[in-house]
């Protein structure tokens, strides 16, 4: 690790809780964008759950600089693996905030900090996070915070992030799902699933749940999977799955030992552990 890197290890202080700050495997620009990093926060997660006794529901990222590049591009992709996001002096490049809906998202830069635009692109994000926000008013929570007489180092006032953050406890089923791909592709997204293979780069899903009626207003794929538990609706009566006014399903989908095991070796997360699905065609 860097000397930059064991600074950042000793940069907030917590009251309680585990506190990790991974190094990426990778010395290259784009060490936060490769196909490796996903599966290791995956990893990361699953063991200081079951090593550490950290709570699923109570899992926060945030980075600095280089690592605040990490954010703006693992939040999105890892939506439903956090309670909640903080983003500090990095960069998004590529990146767009569409599916930041169901998870918190803070952003803190310096209006001084003009390396690569920063400070620009974070006032440009902050309008792209409020104008999702107004058309879609239960979704996007975020704050925002840029501080006019900060460059690239804040003095740690972006540590108002951690209180911030600690409000919040993941939302597993939200009623709501917009899933943007980027080039690091998912097939899992909250209770969303897509075939191997049928994932693409910067595709947009979104599918809502409203009592016993799932609708999916947007597809851009031939196959998806709807995952359910009885958390989500009640399984015991019908429910219907409709897009562009044509129903695609109507009834009582079967509860099975197999869903259950799938979902859990698909993630690993008790959170996540589906009984049934409904399988779409379009």
């Amino acid at each position: 690790m860097t000397a930059n890197g064991r600074t950042k290890k000793k940069l907030y202080l917590l009251d309680e809780g585990v506190y990790v700050a991974p190094r990426a495997p990778t010395d290259t620009w784009n060490l936060w964008h490769q196909g490796h990093i996903d599966p290791l926060f995956e990893r990361l997660i699953q063991n200081m759950v079951v090593f550490h006794d950290v709570n699923p529901d109570r899992v926060f990222l945030m980075g600095y600089s280089a690592g605040g590049d990490g954010v703006y591009q693992l939040a999105p992709r890892m939506a439903d693996y956090f309670a909640a996001a903080a983003m500090m002096a990095g960069h998004p490049n590529e990146t767009v905030p569409d599916g930041l809906r169901n998870l918190p998202f803070s952003l803190f830069m310096g209006g001084k900090d003009t390396a690569y635009k920063r400070n620009q692109i974070a006032s440009e994000w902050k309008e792209k996070l409020r104008q999702l926000q107004i058309k879609d008013s239960e979704g996007y929570p975020h704050w925002v915070k840029i501080f006019p007489d900060h460059g690239h180092w804040m003095q740690k006032e972006d540590a108002a992030a951690i209180p911030w953050m600690h409000q919040f406890t993941r939302n597993k089923y939200p009623d709501r799902v917009v899933w943007k791909q980027d080039d690091v592709l998912h097939n899992r997204f909250y209770w969303l699933r897509l075939s191997t293979g049928d994932a693409k780069a910067r595709s947009l899903n979104i599918v809502s749940m409203k009592g016993q009626i799932i609708e999916v207003e947007t597809v851009e794929a031939e196959k998806m999977t709807i995952l359910l538990n009885d958390m989500m609706l009640n399984l015991d009566q019908p429910l219907s799955v409709v897009a562009n006014g044509k129903t695609l399903f109507k009834g009582r989908p079967d509860r099975t030992v197999a869903n259950l095991i799938t979902s859990l070796l698909e993630r690993g997360d008790p959170g996540y552990l589906f009984s049934s699905k409904i399988d779409l065609n379009f």
